[in-house]
Order: C-alpha cells, then sequence, then structure tokens
C-alpha cells in the first residue's frame, strides 16, 4: 500500500471525512444519538482544532520550515518548540479535533467512527512515511525527538 503514502492531501482527506460525517447524521438517522449541549462541545472542539492547527502553522513559519505534507525532505530543521513540545503533528491533530466537533454537532456513532479512521488513515500513509523521511534527513536529533514527544497527544 506504499503508493497512498503521501498522495493524498491531509485538507483534502479532512473534507471528504468531515463530509461523509456531515452525510452520516443525515442519511442514518438510527446511527444517532442523544447528546444535551453538543453544539456547544462542537463549536469548542472545532475552536480547540483551529487553535492547535493555528499553532502548527505560526511553529513552522517562524522556523522556516516546509509545510508541504508531500515534500519533507524539504524539511529545514526538526521544530521541538511550542506547541510541538506536546505533540509532534499539531496540524493533524487539530484537523482530528475540528472532525470530533463535527461529529459531535451530528452526534452519529458512524461519524464518531470516522473520525477513528481518519486518525488511522493519517497515521499509516502521511505520519509513518513523514518520520522515516525526517529520520533519514536528521538522524539522532529526530529520534531522540520522537522518543520525547508523542506522535499525537
Amino acid at each position: 500500500m506504499k503508493s497512498l503514502e503521501l498522495r493524498v492531501p491531509p485538507l483534502a482527506l479532512f473534507a471528504v471525512f468531515a463530509a461523509a460525517i456531515w452525510a452520516a447524521g443525515r442519511y442514518f438517522p438510527a446511527a444517532n444519538l442523544a447528546l444535551p449541549g453538543r453544539q456547544t462541545l462542537a463549536l469548542i472542539s472545532i475552536l480547540l482544532g483551529l487553535a492547535v492547527i493555528s499553532a502548527g502553522v505560526f511553529e513552522f513559519r517562524r522556523r522556516k520550515t516546509t509545510m508541504s505534507p508531500f515534500s519533507p525532505e524539504r524539511t529545514a530543521s526538526v521544530v521541538s518548540s511550542g506547541i510541538y513540545r506536546w505533540t509532534r503533528n499539531p496540524m493533524y491533530l487539530g484537523m482530528a479535533l475540528a472532525l470530533f466537533g463535527v461529529a459531535v454537532w451530528q452526534a452519529n456513532l458512524f461519524g464518531f467512527a470516522a473520525v477513528l479512521l481518519f486518525c488511522a488513515y493519517l497515521t499509516r500513509f502521511q505520519i509513518v512515511p513523514e518520520e522515516r523521511m525526517l529520520l533519514k534527513l536528521f538522524g539522532e536529533e529526530f529520534a531522540a525527538y520522537m522518543n520525547q514527544v508523542r506522535r499525537w497527544i
């Protein structure tokens, strides 16, 4: 399955999963849950996701390194400051939090399963290949970072 590695833009993947979660809530009402206050919780999750993404983008720009998910080999340095002290993938974590917000808004079991599927796909076909390239580029420095900071949270 290497052919799928680093092929699908993470933002496009996010959009597809968000649409699927929205559709699940509409077309599979039998899987809908009663979640009091779901709009508030959904909004908090979406805003938190956007804040986490923004913090990751800010740190990459501050360090003047690439944000391209297709060319991790062009990375200028190991970014381990700011939000990267707590998660190696804040932009992907932010997308997952925003998707979770969409799932909460829809309150549909398929939506929650889709968030897990999104994380699994992203880990296998985006994060792991990125880590392989970064290990080649930065060796022990990136390996030490991987040992200190979790992939997601």
